[in-house]
């Protein structure tokens, strides 16, 4: 059993590890940004204060190697994470998180070893610390209940990484087992909650991985609309191309009749012309040769 519990113990440390790990990526871009944007302090404020509370009571547990080991290699970790944080943060959130680390890392910390040393004796120490380090990875493993509140609300796991979820839940499944090996309750309480939520956690993307977002079902219907008007746009310019090469054709076609004779066309103007002279003016325009006036053959009116 002991052998068992030990192997339990370094797949649980293996895999504790990974998580603690997991932040990495992100503050890499934090430093070559130099900002640490919109990204929050707080779970490396708690996290550093947790995992330093468990190397505490590891450190009292006679048989708490494996709980030292994962815990301040977890401490280190959320220190460095912290430390950037500080480093990067604007100005305002870096006066918030330092304050913040001083109230709980400092602080309650060093206020709860102190209590610890001082107040409490033997086994009570180990009591009071496995209490406090309870409650705190008990209210880490609860945080993700808002995330799952969303998932349920949006049908959709968008917001709910699955290999941080599925790590989550592998993690506190092992150090369950570790646990019920060791028979420590203080592990064990924390852990077996972490293990079902973490399991709600994987059956709410087993039931929600192949459905949209309300918000992404409304935005590919605004992006179809887009697209219907668009090729109505693009139809009506078709349609108006239609009608000017119509129109050019016809104007074409006109140009190119046969142009009408001159004399023809002069002609026909001076016909109408004399058909809308008054009998005066018609008189006028008469031509008058000599021969007409000498033999009084001109009829006047």
């Amino acid at each position: 059993m002991a052998s068992l519990s030990f192997i339990i113990g370094i797949i649980g440390n293996i895999i504790s590890i990974l998580v603690f790990a997991s932040p990495i990526k992100t503050f890499w871009w934090v430093v070559k940004k130099k900002s640490t944007e919109n990204y929050k302090g707080v779970p490396y404020i708690t996290t550093f204060l947790s995992t330093s509370l468990w190397t505490f009571y590891g450190i009292m547990n006679p048989d708490g190697l494996l709980v030292v080991t994962v815990n301040g290699a977890g401490a280190i970790f959320q220190l460095v994470y912290v430390i950037l944080f500080l480093v990067y943060a604007p100005k305002d959130k870096k006066v918030k998180t330092a304050k913040l680390v001083a109230i709980l890392d400092v602080g309650f910390l060093g206020a709860a070893i102190a209590v610890t040393l001082l107040a409490f004796h033997g086994i009570m120490r180990l009591t009071f610390v496995g209490i406090i380090c309870a409650g705190l990875t008990i209210g880490m493993y609860a945080s993700p209940l808002s995330v799952m509140r969303t998932v349920i609300k949006t049908k959709s796991v968008e917001y709910m990484p699955f290999l941080l979820s599925f790590f989550l839940f592998l993690n506190a499944g092992v150090w369950s087992a570790y646990a019920l090996l060791v028979k420590d309750i203080y592990i064990g309480v924390p852990k077996a909650i972490g293990f079902i939520l973490g399991s709600a956690q994987l059956i709410l993307y087993l039931m929600y991985n192949n459905k949209k977002s309300a918000e992404a079902i409304e935005e590919e219907e605004e992006e179809g609309g887009g697209g219907g008007s668009a090729h109505l746009v693009k139809g009506g310019i078709e349609m108006h191309s239609v009608e000017d090469n119509l129109n050019n054709r016809s104007l074409n076609k006109w140009k190119s009749l046969p142009k009408p004779n001159f004399s023809r066309q002069h002609s026909m103007q001076k016909i109408i012309k004399t058909l809308s002279l008054t009998p005066y003016e018609l008189q006028s325009s008469w031509p008058l040769h000599k021969s007409d006036t000498e033999e009084g053959n001109l009829d006047l009116p």
